[in-house]
């Protein structure tokens, strides 16, 4: 969440940086900056009331030393009716915070400087792009038609197990889905120095609300119930990505500054019901209610944390140099990022087959919104304990580079050739065509 400090002393800089999302948020500053406020009159008054209570204690300490019982009595009947005072502010107190927090939870990250103002995708810069599209002799096939013909994937059948927007990869489009996943985690453990980590695929609302899928997000989110017991219901809810629990895994605690920065690593299944979202429903692998996908994570100094986005952009973007394909990165403007990053990047790798780029990649910073809300601090070497930056990246995401893949590596036969890197991953230098 902001920091309250910053809306308190700098109302009209955060309106401003609000309002450039679009999205309205800085209409509620006013609301948060009375309930403030009250909430530190509140204090202010509780403070004056427990001195009053002390110097009235003194007193009655005193009558009692002179056997003054008659008045001693009286200053108790005054202090009991100061300490129910003290309670009802409290009370208030409590309750004005909680509101003011709630509504914290609900605005957005503020863009970074460097963030171009904008609407929409639309108004995007590209930064940089690698190679060039594919170039092909024939007509390439969309993925849909390549996994039909080669039996990657069973459509269908997946929508009989699950509904519409789930998968059933199968055979050599099983194989690939898992080769990918394992060439990513070794690519990101072994070369670009994460810790990998295998983290629970269901997660508390805590964790949820710490990287701030909620509560802005909570209608596209599985919650799961312990059997028939209703009760239970909203408690856990399926990862929508694993920046989820592994961004939380030192929720409420205070490091060491020499333990940063800390770099993990992650496979997940994703859960994402997206409701009201158009095209879910459609048939193919581009937007899909279940799929797979490699996060990284990074908690760093804030002095190091534009840096360390950089290098998290460039470890995402080497698996696509690796695995041949061409794309772009652009940098998100500030009515297009995410609720919590305060700068964004995407990679958007080209599918010949749909004549379309496709996001495989979002790396965001974060700066400090995400571990104040799951209240995750460092202790410096001068004793202060600071909010540390906290960055996400997919490192990166399937089935968009599933399908990506493919399209661009199909053949004239039919077949797809498997780029190097994979191959001993696939055991195979190709996806022959199924006789």
């Amino acid at each position: 969440m902001l920091d309250i400090r910053i809306v308190r002393e700098k109302p009209d800089w955060v309106r401003a940086r609000l309002a450039s999302r679009g999205s309205g948020a800085e209409a509620d500053i006013d609301r948060i900056l009375l309930l403030d406020e009250a909430r530190r009159k509140g204090l202010a008054e509780v403070e004056l009331l427990k001195a009053q209570r002390n110097r009235v204690s003194k007193e009655i300490g005193a009558l009692m030393g002179r056997k003054q019982f008659a008045e001693a009595e009286a200053l108790k009947v005054e202090t009991r009716q100061i300490g129910d005072q003290i309670g009802r502010l409290d009370k208030e107190v409590s309750e004005g915070e909680q509101q003011r927090d709630d509504l914290l939870l609900t605005i957005p990250n503020l863009p970074h400087e460097s963030v171009v103002v904008g609407r929409s995708a639309e108004d995007n810069p590209v930064v940089r792009t690698f190679g060039v599209k594919a170039e092909f002799s024939f007509t390439p096939k969309p993925h849909v038609a390549l996994c039909e013909s080669l039996k990657l994937v069973d459509f269908a059948r997946g929508a009989k197990l699950s509904g519409s927007g789930f998968l059933l990869y199968t055979h050599w489009g099983a194989r690939l889905e898992r080769a990918l996943i394992q060439f990513l985690l070794d690519l990101h453990t072994q070369e670009h120095g994460y810790i990998e980590v295998s983290p629970p695929f269901l997660v508390q609302r805590e964790c949820m609300t710490g990287v701030g899928q909620f509560p802005k997000f909570v209608d596209q989110a599985y919650a799961v119930q312990e059997g028939t017991d209703g009760s239970t219901l909203g408690k856990l809810f399926l990862v929508p990505t694993a920046e989820a629990p592994v961004a939380n895994i030192h929720r409420e605690e205070i490091l060491k500054e020499s333990q940063l920065p800390i770099k993990y690593c992650a496979y997940s299944p994703c859960f994402r019901a997206e409701a009201g979202a158009a095209g879910v429903g459609t048939r193919g692998m581009i937007r899909v209610h279940q799929f797979d996908k490699v996060e990284l994570i990074k908690i760093v100094d804030p002095a190091h944390g534009d840096a360390e986005l950089e290098c998290l952009v460039s470890d995402a973007e080497r698996v696509l140099q690796l695995l041949g394909l061409h794309y772009r990165v652009i940098l998100l403007c500030t009515g297009d990022m995410g609720f919590a990053s305060a700068k964004t990047y995407d990679i958007e790798v080209w599918a010949p087959g749909q004549g379309s780029y496709l996001e495989v990649s979002s790396c965001s910073n974060c700066e400090d919104y995400q571990s104040r809300r799951m209240q995750l601090r460092f202790k410096t070497e001068s004793g202060e304990n600071r909010f540390p930056h906290i960055l996400n990246g997919s490192g990166t995401a399937l089935a968009r580079l599933f399908v990506a893949l493919i399209e661009t590596h199909q053949q004239p036969d039919g077949s797809v050739l498997i780029p190097p890197p994979l191959r001993p991953y696939m055991r195979a230098e190709s996806i022959p065509v199924v006789q």
